[in-house]
């Protein structure tokens, strides 16, 4: 089979590039070496050298590849554009130099959102014309990406952002050309939202490019949702939990990626809180054995 196994920087707690609770670049790309895997996410652009021979040197040194990278700004609020724009285009530069193939979009948490986080249908919507607007900046980065950059770009439905939930994503999908925007399916997040990532991957797998692996836990999840949580703060109280101790079917998952020639990059994404996560090396090797015991190599 195909499908190679990478991790990412959010495993270690790094969200945002400047947040000084973040450990160093070099001991993250160090760690997913020994954890065992052979491809790692840029991360927050920002947060690893965007001069590449400084990040070339690093990631042979560890015999890694640069798998991509995730524009997480806020799409959903028009006065962030030049920060979307920046984040996009510096994102789009790292990747190309190193052979990345995967942009990823997500719409990043809105203070509307948040509290709504899980619960679909106490979530506010967007009016016509907001939706418009929204949906266009996102084609716009994605046709950026696509055609200016030749990358692979994926929409990620993400908790408290405006591509939270089935109905919303499914109508960007509708919307925007699947020639420029494919989609980057994140299982832990499409469980926090309510719905089955297996079903969804079954009615959606040809547009499917690349694939987030992410475990619910049952118990913290329904503590956060009847709660209402903060995301970052549900993330710190471990509501994903290591592959295999949660909800979602990775088995289930795994048998419609092989039987759909599903081939290429699927990574583990374990947001944690670095305050609260005193072994990421561990959780990190850890996922990466049970992910390899249902049939991954």
């Amino acid at each position: 089979m195909s499908i190679k196994i990478g991790n990412a920087p959010c495993s270690w707690g790094v969200e945002f590039a400047n947040d000084p609770r973040n450990p160093s670049w070099q001991s993250v790309l160090k760690d997913c070496a020994e954890a065992g895997y052979k491809g790692i996410e840029l991360g927050p652009v920002g947060f690893m050298p965007e001069d590449p021979e400084t990040l070339a040197e690093a990631l042979a040194a560890h015999n890694m590849d640069l798998i991509g990278g995730v524009v997480f700004r806020a799409f959903h609020d028009p006065g962030q554009w030049d920060d979307v724009m920046d984040g996009a285009v510096r994102t789009c530069k790292a990747l190309t130099a190193h052979g990345a193939e995967h942009l990823v979009l997500i719409d990043s948490i809105s203070p509307r959102r948040a509290p709504t986080a899980g619960r679909a249908a106490e979530a506010e919507q967007m009016d016509a014309a907001e939706w418009t607007a929204f949906r266009d900046r996102i084609a716009t980065i994605a046709k950026i990406g696509a055609e200016e950059y030749g990358l692979t770009v994926g929409i990620h439905a993400h908790a408290a952002g405006f591509i939270d939930f089935e109905p919303e994503l499914e109508r960007l999908l509708d919307e925007v050309d699947e020639t420029i925007l494919k989609i980057c399916l994140d299982t832990g997040h499409h469980f926090y939202a309510g719905y089955d990532p297996a079903a969804f991957m079954q009615r959606h797998i040809d547009r499917i490019s690349y694939m987030h692996f992410k475990d619910i836990d049952p118990k913290v999840k329904a503590a956060v949702i009847a709660n209402r949580t903060d995301f970052y703060e549900a993330c710190g109280q471990g509501i994903f939990c290591n592959l295999g101790q949660g909800d979602v079917d990775f088995p289930a998952v795994r048998q419609i990626l092989v039987e759909a020639g599903f081939t290429g990059w699927c990574t583990v994404e374990q947001d944690c809180d670095p305050r609260l996560a005193p072994r990421p090396l561990d959780d990190a090797r850890a996922n990466r054995e049970y992910l390899e015991s249902i049939g991954f190599n």
